[in-house]
Formats: structure tokens, sequence, C-alpha cells
């Protein structure tokens, strides 16, 4: 199994960027992307459980989550982008995942090569 994460890139504070995330072969039941910047840990951005959604505090209202199963890919639509989530983002996938662990990196079997998202203020 493999994920291809794309659509990072430079863009300016206020401006929006789409990332996507294909898998490889299967459809997993949650899929997620995290993110770490320079010199700090990975952290949990959002999350779409089946066809629920889950999001870090600090995206709330700005990063939507969606799915589309047919071509076993996740998307991450970032409106009203701050300098603060400049990051290497990551997606990961797995199966059986429960509420309590889905912003947690060990509750991910599989992850992507990570795609730079740079936001210039």
């Amino acid at each position: 199994v493999q994920l291809q994460a794309s659509g990072g890139g430079l863009v300016q504070a206020g401006g929006s960027l789409r990332l996507s995330c294909a898998a490889s072969g299967r459809t997993f039941s949650s899929m997620g992307w995290f993110r770490q910047a320079p010199g700090k840990e990975r952290e949990f951005v959002a999350a779409i459980r089946r066809s629920v959604t889950y999001y870090a505090d600090s995206v709330k209202g700005r990063f939507t989550i969606s799915r589309d199963n047919a071509k076993n890919t996740v998307f991450l639509q970032m409106n009203s982008l701050k300098p603060e989530d400049t990051a290497v983002y990551y997606c990961a996938a797995g199966d059986g995942i429960i509420l309590t662990t889905i912003g947690e990196i060990r509750a991910y079997a599989y992850w992507g090569q990570g795609t730079l998202v740079t936001v210039s203020s």
C-alpha cells in the first residue's frame, strides 16, 4: 500500500491550498492529515473516519477534510492560511481506529511521504 500526497506549495497568508492523498489499491476506514513544522513534533491536523470528520482546534473553521472513496483519495482544503501553518503535511491511513485515538500518530499504519506547505507573511 502506498499513499501519495500532493498539492503543497508556497502561498501568502490568507490564501488557500488543497492537498490530495491517493491510496493505492484500497480504501481505508480512516484517513488523516498530520503536519510537522521545523523543530517541532508531528501533530494532528484533521481526520475522516468513514464520513465523520475531526479537526485540531488550531485549524477548525479554516480547514476541511473530505474523501472520494471511489478514487481512494482524501483531500484537505486549507483556507485562511497563516504563517504558523507552515509545515510538511503528511497523510495517513488505517483501519479499526477508535475514536479516542483518531488524532494519535500511533493509530495509523500507513503514511505518505509528505508535502511541504509554506505560508509567507
